[in-house]
């Protein structure tokens, strides 16, 4: 399945999701991370290999990882659908397959349909970031990042790199953060304080982020004496970065903030959506090194 067809306009707060079942159970992968969806075949085992990974396959020359969403899911005792599907996707400068029971449809929709897990049945370890009501059925939308950064810890933000840039004393500068993942909020304020950054401001998505910038220009204060520059991620509930950016590039009080994307979306296929919206920079995670030095340049 080729998703560049099917892009959306920039900026709107609608996504694109591919609909998968994993023992009966409906699952949720924005279309931008899907490069394909094929029919399984051979995989090779590899010894030691993390327990989600089956092993690895070959796909027109390229060697990928095979993911089974049943191990992931923490699913047991349940037999394969005869219907599985491989689906192949990349997001954070890495493609992987991922092995699921059947793909049945694509879904339109806004971000501010997708509800937050509430703490209270998500737990700490949850690897859903959203919930779809569809119709009187429910489709999870998985935090596919965590689920990777679980069986490679590298491939996940890492403070080791941001040492390397040296100490700095930079907190009175203040940013906004906008990122829904609760596990790359606390790697994002680790890494932004290790650099130097202790004033940060975070928000689990856009909309929140947008009102208290709203509330602060409202107040008829500086926007630039409270906040300096916006970091925002791209998949969030209620409202995304793209839109997100948006609304603060069309806001009068607003639109000479800084603005920086900063998510595992970020392709040369897909940068054309960030520079629409006026964002001043976009960077993939997890290259945290590059995002900081991005910030030093912005608003030092």
């Amino acid at each position: 399945m080729e998703h560049k067809g099917i892009l959306l306009e920039s900026g709107t707060n609608e996504l694109e999701i591919v609909e998968f079942e994993v023992a009966n159970n409906k699952f949720g992968i924005n279309v931008i991370k899907v490069k394909e969806i094929i029919q399984p075949i051979p995989v090779t085992f590899i010894p030691h290999a993390h327990p989600h990974v089956e092993g690895i396959i070959q796909l027109r020359g390229e060697v990928l990882p095979v993911v089974d969403m049943l191990r992931v899911l923490g699913i047991q005792g349940t037999e394969r659908n005869p219907q599985q599907k491989y689906i192949v996707a990349e997001f954070n400068k890495q493609r992987v397959v991922f092995h699921v029971d059947n793909v049945t449809q694509i879904h339109r929709i806004s971000w501010n349909q997708i509800e937050k897990p509430s703490d209270m049945y998500q737990g700490g370890t949850s690897q859903v970031i959203g919930v779809i009501k569809q119709n009187e059925q429910m489709i999870l939308l998985l935090d596919f990042e965590r689920i990777m950064v679980d069986i490679n810890p590298e491939s996940g933000i890492s403070v080791e790199s941001v040492k390397k840039l040296g100490k700095r004393e930079r907190s009175g500068k203040r940013i906004l953060i906008a990122e829904d993942s609760p596990l790359l909020r606390k790697l994002l304020f680790d890494t932004m304080s290790e650099a130097g950054y202790d004033n940060v401001e975070f928000f689990e998505n856009g909309r929140d982020a947008y009102e208290y910038l709203e509330g602060i220009a409202k107040s008829g204060s500086d926007i630039a004496e409270h906040i300096q520059l916006v970091v925002t991620d791209i998949e969030m509930p209620q409202m995304d970065g793209h839109h997100l950016t948006r609304k603060i590039k069309e806001h009068p009080d607003l639109q000479k903030l800084p603005v920086i994307i900063f998510s595992s979306l970020i392709t040369d296929d897909l940068r054309h959506k960030g520079d629409q919206v006026g964002a001043e920079d976009q960077i993939s995670k997890p290259e945290i090194a590059e995002l900081i030095l991005r910030v030093d340049q912005l608003i030092l």
